[in-house]
C-alpha cells in the first residue's frame, strides 16, 4: 500500500499546483468575481472555489476511481459529508476565500488524504507565495522540499498564537470568541496573528513562525492537511477542550509544545458548533 499512498500524494501535489494556476489566473482576470453566500452573509463562495474543486475531484477519479471524497463546495451542494474506512480526500480548494475576493495574499489549496479516518498525507499550497507544504505519515513535514520543524519556545509569554474569526456572526458566538482573545492576548503573548486560512495557520505553527493556532468553527477539510503537516513537524494537536484532536468537531489547537498547547485550552472559552458528521457541514 505504501506505493500506491505514495502515487496518491504525488497526484496531489500536482492538482494542488494546476488548482494554483487557475486560483492566479482567477487574480489576474480584469472580470470582477461572481460571490455568493452559504452559511451567512460573510461566509463566502466563488465560480473560482467550485471549478477548482471539480478540476480536483475529477482528476482524481480519473487516477483512482474507487476512492471518496469530502470537498467543501460539494458538501455546501448538498453532497452528504462521510468519514468512511475507504480512502477519502479531503479537499478545501480555496482555503481563504475571503482572502481570494478582497485579493489579500493568503490562499490557499488544502488537501487531506484519509485511509482508515486517518490522514495518510497531506498538501497544502500557498498559491500566491508558491509555497508546497507536504507531510506522509511517519515521513515529516516539508516546505518546498525543505524539512519543517516547529519552534522550540516553551514560554507562552514569548510565543505568537495564530487563529480566526470564522463566518458564524451570531452575537453569542462572536462574544466567546472575543472572551478567549482578550484572555489570550493578556496572558500575554507577544502577539495574535492570522492569515484568513486555517491550512495556513496550521502550516505557520509546523515552520516554526508561530507557537500555536487555535480556532472553533472550522471544518475537517480547513484542517485535514495541516494537521498531519503539523504532527510531521513535531507538534501537537489537541481540542480545545484539552482531550485528543478530532478532525469532525470543528475545534482544534495546534501547537509546537504540549505545554503550549494546554496554557491556551485554560485560555479558551468553550463552545461547541454543530460537528461535521452529524448534520450539513453549512450549518
Amino acid at each position: 500500500m505504501a506505493d500506491l499512498w505514495q502515487n496518491a500524494m504525488d497526484h496531489a501535489v500536482s492538482a494542488a499546483r494546476h488548482a494554483g494556476e487557475v486560483v492566479r489566473e482567477a487574480l489576474r482576470d480584469d472580470r470582477k468575481q461572481t460571490v455568493m453566500t452559504k452559511s451567512s452573509l460573510v461566509d463566502l463562495v466563488t465560480q473560482t472555489d467550485q471549478k477548482v474543486e471539480k478540476l480536483i475531484i475529477q482528476s482524481v477519479k480519473e487516477k483512482f476511481p474507487t476512492h471518496c471524497f469530502i470537498g467543501e463546495e460539494s458538501v455546501s451542494a448538498g453532497e452528504p459529508l462521510l468519514l468512511t474506512d475507504a480512502p477519502t480526500w479531503i479537499i478545501d480548494p480555496i482555503d481563504g476565500t475571503t482572502n481570494f475576493v478582497h485579493t489579500f495574499p493568503f490562499i490557499a489549496v488544502s488537501i487531506g488524504f484519509s485511509v482508515n479516518k486517518q490522514v495518510e498525507f497531506g498538501v497544502v499550497y500557498s498559491c500566491l507565495e508558491d509555497k508546497m507544504y507536504t507531510a506522509r505519515r511517519g515521513r515529516g513535514a516539508f516546505c518546498n522540499g525543505a524539512p519543517l520543524q516547529v519552534s522550540d519556545q516553551e514560554d507562552i509569554n514569548q510565543s505568537i498564537i495564530a487563529t480566526e474569526f470564522g463566518s458564524n456572526r451570531d452575537a453569542e458566538t462572536v462574544d466567546k470568541i472575543f472572551i478567549s482573545l482578550r484572555r489570550v492576548l493578556s496572558l500575554p503573548v507577544h502577539g495574535i496573528r492570522g492569515a484568513g486560512t486555517a491550512a495556513i495557520n496550521m502550516c505557520l505553527v509546523a515552520s516554526g513562525c508561530v507557537e500555536a493556532y487555535y480556532e472553533i468553527g472550522i471544518h475537517v477539510w480547513d484542517v485535514a492537511a495541516g494537521s498531519l503537516i503539523v504532527s510531521e513537524a513535531g507538534g501537537v494537536l489537541l481540542d480545545t477542550d484539552g482531550g485528543p484532536a478530532d478532525l469532525m468537531s470543528r475545534r482544534i489547537v495546534a501547537a509546537n509544545r504540549r505545554i503550549i498547547a494546554e496554557r491556551l485550552v485554560k485560555e479558551i472559552e468553550p463552545f461547541s458548533p454543530i460537528r461535521d458528521d452529524a448534520a450539513p457541514a453549512n450549518q
